[in-house]
């Protein structure tokens, strides 16, 4: 029974680091602000969190990073239909 409860507590370790998240603050040009306040609010399956994660998997993965994970939401983005801007 030990291990068992052993096993469920590393897998929940396992699981908890996956879902992470950092907070991030920077400055923008207005003109990317705009740009990117308009872009979400025309297009409803996208918000800003989800726009700075794929912009910021695009230039990852474009400047050679292999990580599975970044790969992952660069890929998911490009193959997620959107309204064009």
């Amino acid at each position: 029974m030990d291990q068992i409860s052993q096993s469920n507590l590393t897998e929940k370790k396992l699981f908890d680091c996956s879902s992470n998240k950092v907070s991030l603050e920077t400055e923008l040009s207005e003109s990317l602000y705009d740009t990117m306040k308009d872009f979400v609010l025309s297009n409803p399956t996208w918000d800003q969190y989800k726009l700075i994660n794929s912009a910021l998997a695009a230039f990852l993965v474009q400047n050679g990073c292999v990580d599975n994970s970044v790969s992952e939401i660069y890929l998911n983005q490009l193959f997620t239909p959107s309204k064009s801007f």
